[in-house]
């Protein structure tokens, strides 16, 4: 399991905090994937299509011997096994799992951009993201995470929702 991969989950229908911890569990039972860190929740006003409920955000650093193509059908099939359904841009959802680094790779086909395509445009994807790895440089920015943030005006709308608690993965969903 050679490659790191950061990925941003969103859940805005239903038990947001079910859907988060369903989508996590699922990672972490794939035998191709390990779950080594998870961001703490934030809570955030919803982009783009702005007429549907807030969103729960987090973000997850795996390590995987999955493709990043192979990584991204898991991704979907655990979007749609948790009723994920496409419809409105930027619309309501149960579950969103974007990837949005894959080593120090940049990949860009029909399928699959990487990094995100609009990572450095969202403070509630950076913001967990920063939470997890501090350090962790974008490969097509020249400037830190921390100075890319600072520059965001929305991160103010990014709150602290649900706080890790302790250094253990899944110590953000015990009760």
């Amino acid at each position: 399991m050679d490659n790191h991969v950061y990925m941003a989950l969103g859940s805005n229908i239903g038990d947001r905090l079910q859907y988060l911890r369903e989508a996590v569990k699922k990672l972490a039972e794939h035998e191709e994937i390990l779950v080594v860190g998870t961001s703490s929740i934030y809570e955030t006003a919803p982009v783009g299509y702005v007429q549907q409920n807030k969103f729960l955000n987090m973000v997850v650093h795996i390590r995987t011997s999955l493709s990043p193509f192979a990584l991204l059908e898991v991704t979907q099939k655990i979007e749609h096994q948790l009723g994920r359904k496409r419809g409105i841009r930027w619309g309501p959802r149960t579950l969103d799992l974007d990837i949005l680094l894959y080593n120090h790779e940049n990949i860009e086909t029909e399928r699959l951009t990487i990094p995100h395509p609009r990572m450095t445009e969202r403070a509630f994807v950076l913001v967990p993201l920063f939470e997890l790895n501090a350090d962790i440089r974008i490969p097509t920015m020249k400037r830190s995470i921390a100075l890319i943030i600072d520059e965001l005006p929305d991160k103010e709308g990014v709150r602290l929702w649900k706080q890790k608690s302790g250094g253990d993965v899944f110590a953000l969903f015990e009760n």
